[in-house]
């Protein structure tokens, strides 16, 4: 992730406290706990929401999709229809295919 100064927008290494053009403080950014929130193309069941969440806020995805079920039944398919919700509003994630193969040729 690329730090930028708020103040003149120079480019930051992302331990860096101060920035070196204008001296302006940075203020510390809380690292995410996982990945960002994308849909991951492998290991998912259905649509890959509850793997999604788990990789993005460092879960087990196994409570994950069994809470999911769980709420599904409990809450009269509110969480169901959360579930749809995040199968359409989180994005798949990007299919990294380089321009030649095999790669590093």
């Amino acid at each position: 992730m690329a730090v930028f100064c708020n103040r003149c927008g120079t480019g930051l290494p992302h331990t860096a406290r101060f920035c070196s053009n204008c001296g302006a403080v940075i203020s510390a950014a809380q690292p995410m706990p996982g990945r960002p929130l994308v849909r991951p193309l492998v290991g998912r069941q259905i649509a890959g929401v509850c793997l999604a969440m788990a990789q993005a806020y460092g879960w087990d995805v196994a409570i994950v999709r069994i809470l999911t079920v769980l709420g599904f039944f409990f809450t009269s398919g509110f969480v169901g229809v959360a579930y749809v919700a995040g199968w359409i509003g989180i994005p798949e994630e990007p299919i990294g295919v380089s321009g030649a193969y095999p790669p590093n040729v």
